[in-house]
């Protein structure tokens, strides 16, 4: 255990420097004014598309901790997952505030009127209970059953944001369609191991297994000293 906790003391300062490069490398080009012709659009692209990927690696987090068995991986996903919320939420601004100018009337007229906005705003809204929730203090407010009953949302989310990328690029599906099959193959694995004889059977045996799972959650969520 004390292995597994030092182990995870030295890799998540990494994940962390490594989660923020992007929107640091977004951030010196935009100073340096390297963002080309149109830069609203390269940093709204940019934004959504990290946030969508954020998404997807908080999404393989209990994949990889299930196959590899190194269950200090469960500390990253609120990490990573205040990682895509944050590209979400710049995501959401640069269409507010540098494309439309607060104009509300106009965002509504678009979020009606315009299947892939309305996906990504949903998509985006989804994401806020999600932060506003991952603290240990809200897992202990809700109780792990209603907590893990909420943060279900996160699959919804994903989906949103994906069918928001495919209906906005319209022809060149290529790379949504491939986050889509990425998508489908997390929830696909997360339904087979809910699912299958074995998962089944440990649960029956061991029915403490979800409260060890609730407790790793709190700790991951508080701050480490």
């Amino acid at each position: 255990m004390t292995t597994a906790r030092s182990l995870r003391r030295l890799v998540k300062p990494v994940a962390f420097v490594a989660a923020v490069a992007p929107l640091t490398g977004l951030a010196f080009r935009g100073v340096g004014g390297e963002l080309g012709a149109n830069p609203i659009e390269v940093i709204t692209h940019e934004t959504g598309i990290w946030a969508l990927r954020f998404l997807l690696i908080t999404l393989a987090i209990t994949p990889l901790r299930q196959l590899s068995g190194w269950r200090s991986l469960i500390g990253f996903r609120r990490m990573l997952g205040l990682f895509a919320f944050l590209c979400a939420s710049l995501h959401f601004c640069t269409y507010l505030v540098l494309d439309q100018f607060f104009d509300f009337a106009s965002i509504i007229e678009d979020i009606a009127k315009r299947t892939y906005i309305a996906a990504g705003f949903a998509a985006f809204v989804l994401l806020v209970p999600l932060a506003a929730t991952s603290t240990a203090a809200m897992i202990r407010s809700l109780g792990g059953r209603r907590w893990r009953i909420l943060h279900r949302l996160i699959y919804v989310s994903a989906v949103s944001g994906v069918a928001h990328y495919l209906w906005l690029v319209k022809a060149d599906t290529l790379r949504p369609l491939a986050y889509g099959m990425i998508l489908a193959t997390l929830l696909g694995f997360r339904a087979w191991h809910a699912l299958s004889p074995q998962a089944k059977g440990i649960v029956s045996r061991n029915p403490s297994a979800a409260n060890r799972r609730i407790r790793a959650l709190r700790s991951s969520a508080e701050p480490e000293t």
